[in-house]
């Protein structure tokens, strides 16, 4: 029988599942050490750490690929255990935010099921409970958040010395960022209708730079980078790359959020139509449409109770206003900014095509 030596990117596809799989299993071990923990003080606070072990089953693991490949490109070692847990601690940052921003955004829906709030909203109307049942499943998703954060931060640490400066500067950042950044967003719901239009595509570009793509994509992978030593040349051809895609990857998610398919999504049509968010896709909507348009997207967006028929017409401006082929434009910028910065990085060859492979999934996905 002939053996069949496996080809550059067979070899990356089977490093990566490799990692993707130490990762689940990392957060798996961890989590039931924290059930453990927590069944000694009460078992009935174990649906605390059952919420989180949802959110982080399963998933994409952009953000712990990304931080992978960006330390194997610094010349990190495969598979090594501090990345692992830099992959995991990612991932327990991203179902905080996750938890959180659904509270937020009064989101009823994550993946497909029931957002964490609601979910404890559910155990309060299910045990017949007193008082508010609103109230209580916000309350416990904001702690199952908080402890969710405090996880991530405990992970991070245990990697020891290896976090150290270059890297725990950045993870502090990204998290700085994000705080503040999804201010901005909920500041931009009440006050964006006050400030003037030909300025809401700025601000909608800012707050998806520092709430989203920042974390997504340029942490993630500067991150990883960082652990493994690279070089401040290294580091800033990262950032060149990484933050162009994270931006026309929340870009898509904005798209995704008005026009994608519920089935796809995991979330009712027009979702965000109803949170009220300010996107760039809508601030590109009152730049360019007509007046009484204009009025109809300021008077109906963020209502909760938008008909059917309203969000058709909201789709229908933004169509013939042009801003979705604008948003869409501006995806088709930030991607060729991306992947041109990362033809230009000194890293192995299959290393860069499988960041690529990363990168064009994110802004060409429908989920």
């Amino acid at each position: 029988m002939t053996a069949f030596a496996a080809t550059p990117q067979e070899s990356t596809a089977a490093e990566q599942e490799a990692f993707v799989t130490a990762v689940a299993g990392k957060l798996t071990a961890f989590l039931a050490e924290k059930s453990m923990l927590l069944a000694g003080i009460s078992t009935d606070s174990l649906v605390l750490v059952d919420s989180i072990a949802s959110l982080v089953t399963g998933g994409k693991r952009m953000r712990a690929l990304l931080c992978y490949w960006g330390w194997r490109g610094a010349g990190g070692a495969p598979g090594a255990e501090e990345i692992i847990m830099a992959g995991a601690s990612l991932e327990l940052f991203q179902a905080a935010a996750l938890i959180h921003d659904d509270i937020i955004d009064r989101s009823d829906t994550r993946r497909g099921g029931p957002s964490v709030h609601r979910q404890f909203g559910t155990l309060h109307g299910r045990h017949g409970w007193s008082l508010d049942e609103e109230r209580f499943g916000h309350a416990a998703a904001i702690l199952t958040g908080d402890l969710c954060l405090s996880f991530s931060e405990e992970m991070f640490a245990a990697i020891g010395a290896g976090a150290g400066s270059r890297a725990r500067a950045v993870f502090n950042l990204m998290r700085t960022e994000v705080m503040a950044g999804q201010y901005l967003d909920i500041l931009e719901e009440v006050s964006g209708p006050t400030k003037p239009h030909g300025t809401a595509v700025a601000r909608a570009s800012a707050i998806i730079r520092f709430k989203s793509a920042k974390y997504s994509s340029e942490h993630p992978l500067v991150l990883g980078g960082a652990l493994a030593g690279a070089s401040p040349e290294l580091l800033s051809g990262y950032s060149a790359f990484a933050l162009p895609l994270g931006e026309a990857f929340q870009l898509r998610d904005d798209v995704l959020g008005v026009f994608g398919d519920p089935a796809q999504t995991g979330k009712p049509a027009g979702d965000d139509l109803r949170e009220g968010k300010r996107t760039v896709l809508v601030g590109l909507t009152i730049d360019a449409a007509g007046e009484p348009e204009r009025e109809f997207v300021d008077t109906h967006l963020g209502r909760q109770d938008l008909s059917d028929a309203e969000i058709g017409r909201l789709c229908s401006i933004m169509v013939d206003s042009g801003a979705l082929a604008g948003t869409e434009e501006m995806i088709s910028a930030l991607s060729s900014t991306a992947f041109t910065a990362l033809a230009g990085l000194p890293i192995d060859g299959a290393i860069a095509a499988a960041l690529s492979a990363l990168g064009r999934s994110a802004v060409s996905r429908t989920s």
